[in-house]
């Protein structure tokens, strides 16, 4: 029975999200009537979503579908030859073949699984209700109102009485907070502390002795400005000031939490963030590597690795490998991916809007699932899967690591 009521059910909004003149009509058809029948009645006893998904693979979504189990994808839609459902119900191994328990699917059945494949695996779309993206007041409100949401602005300069100290209209700002609280600014450092403060700010280390000396020494009106190039050119510079990045992009070299994973390449992102702060790559270049590095073109193959390694910002995250479910694994990955991008570059907890419209700020669930979108469409290369135990070795998945131009590949199992 309940079955049965699945398939009307599923018949019945099928046929309300088709429309007239819609090409796929026919094929969605085609599956409510033929395909989905055979999941339900043959499958969904040991592979759905309200069981536990043997070989964690579900076939009660298209994703699940698409992206497999422990043996990779079920189906590659347009391609019934490479489709691993399609082999498993004609396979001649008593043990091997689909589905293990009732009757084996008779030939008009895998007729018509071959022609759905064939065809695309046409699925129905899950139309998003009015409800959920119809404009909501208080969101609006939130945008005119608070300050977060508000465009940048160009102040104005503001006057000083002291004309004399600013050296830049920076300067001024600070000045006239100065003598808004009727406060003196303080007289210049002297060279030894001059020093000190900028090697310390740039390089998070102090200057040596024979670096104070010299400076102290040099009379030239260019001296403090050839110490803060020498600083720049440092490696500790890069090493100081992208650490600021590799925490805002959450570095680490190990998964977590219910199974500590290492990373063994992660010192590669790394690298990559010391060296764009020292060759001071601007800032929107910088994002654009990380987010896109893989589709930005490359002069030659070292700086296509350089590209490739930059993308490491989105493979790196906390990843539950031991997590049950392979669908609940990639889609907890997407979460991470986006509550990091957003967190970082928009200074927005995002991913609240997972469950629910964001409480706080004007984000909408389907604002989330837009984003969501692009990433389930971006493969992560991180080069771990998601297994419930089994020892380390289990968790890495080598196949599925980025592979730089001076990288042998892995050797055949």
């Amino acid at each position: 029975m309940k079955n049965r009521m699945l398939l009307w059910f599923s018949a019945t909004l099928a046929s309300t999200l088709l429309h007239a003149g819609d090409p796929e009509a026919a094929k969605i058809d085609f599956f409510e009537k033929k395909i989905r029948p055979i999941l339900v009645d043959n499958c969904h006893t040991c592979h759905a979503a309200d069981t536990k998904p043997s070989g964690n693979l579900r076939v009660d979504d298209r994703n699940g579908l698409l992206t497999g189990g422990d043996n990779g994808p079920a189906i590659v839609a347009g391609d019934p030859s490479a489709s691993l459902l399609l082999q498993r119900v004609v396979h001649s191994d008593p043990k091997k073949v689909m589905p293990k328990e009732g009757d084996k699917l008779s030939a008009a059945q895998i007729a018509d699984l071959r022609t759905w494949i064939k065809d695309g695996a046409a699925w129905p779309r899950e139309r998003i209700p009015a409800s959920l993206t119809a404009p909501k007041p208080e969101m609006e409100a939130l945008k005119q109102k608070h300050w977060a949401w508000q465009p940048l602005t160009q102040p104005g300069v503001p006057p000083v009485k002291d004309a004399q100290w600013p050296e830049g209209n920076l300067d001024r700002f600070v000045l006239a907070k100065l003598e808004d609280k009727q406060l003196p600014p303080v007289a210049d450092a002297d060279r030894l502390t001059l020093i000190r403060r900028v090697t310390y700010d740039l390089t998070g280390l102090p200057p040596g002795l024979q670096e104070i000396e010299s400076f102290i020494q040099d009379p030239s009106a260019d001296a403090f400005a050839r110490v803060v190039d020498r600083l720049l050119e440092s490696p500790a510079f890069g090493e100081r000031w992208g650490r600021h990045w590799l925490d805002v992009a959450r570095y680490g070299e190990s998964t977590g939490p219910s199974r500590n994973i290492p990373y063994p390449h992660a010192w590669k992102y790394r690298d990559y963030v010391i060296e764009a702060v020292r060759r001071d790559v601007p800032f929107d270049r910088f994002i654009q590597e990380q987010i896109a590095g893989d589709l930005l073109p490359a002069t030659d193959n070292d700086e296509r690795d350089r590209l490739l390694t930059a993308t490491g910002f989105l493979a790196l995250g906390v990843k539950d490998v031991n997590q049950r479910f392979k669908i609940r694994f990639i889609m907890d990955n997407v979460d991470e991916q986006i509550d990091a991008v957003t967190r970082s570059l928009l200074g927005l907890t995002v991913s609240c809007a997972r469950c629910h419209d964001h409480k706080f700020d004007p984000i909408r669930m389907t604002d989330y699932y837009a984003l969501a979108g692009i990433f389930t469409n971006t493969e992560n290369g991180a080069g771990v899967r998601n297994k419930m135990g089994g020892g380390g070795l289990d968790y890495y998945d080598p196949a599925n690591l980025v592979r730089l131009s001076n990288t042998p590949p892995p050797a055949p199992p």
